[in-house]
């Protein structure tokens, strides 16, 4: 089963990064703002929280924030150091791609890894479901 990436679709440089998960293949992208990705982050933490996510089904685990950045590192295959820095500077990181695609809205402090709430079992699920790897033509 595929792991869904929640992502700031507003955000061009996240869009873009989005994009690049094709490769990947195991990973779906679904935007922050859409309302499956609402529902199931209301149903995991009480509240939907603006950051972004990787939610895989098979691990039965949330990552949020830095440690969804890195996880997404370590599965793309990149470089320790390359992972390490992801990690490390991923505020700094953020605050840039905020300022460059002018997003209005902070991102909430969501860091780390969750277990999926058994309340959010069938939200994530329709969240697997409905999200789509992006097409070519997204180029």
């Amino acid at each position: 089963m595929a792991s869904v990436l929640i992502y700031d679709g507003d955000c061009f440089y996240c869009s873009a990064g989005a994009k690049a998960l094709r490769r990947l293949g195991n990973v779906r992208p679904i935007s922050w703002e859409d309302e499956t990705a609402q529902r199931f982050l209301e149903d995991q933490f009480g509240e939907k929280p603006f950051a972004m996510f990787l939610v895989d089904l098979d691990e039965r685990t949330v990552y949020a924030g830095r440690s969804a950045a890195k996880e997404l590192s370590d599965r793309a295959g990149m470089p320790s150091l390359v992972t390490d820095l992801v990690s490390a500077e991923y505020g700094g990181i953020s605050k840039v791609v905020g300022v460059a695609s002018r997003r209005e809205r902070e991102p909430d402090d969501y860091h780390g890894v969750y277990d999926l709430r058994e309340r959010a079992e069938g939200s994530a699920q329709r969240l697997a479901d409905e999200a789509r790897p992006l097409p070519s033509s997204f180029d």
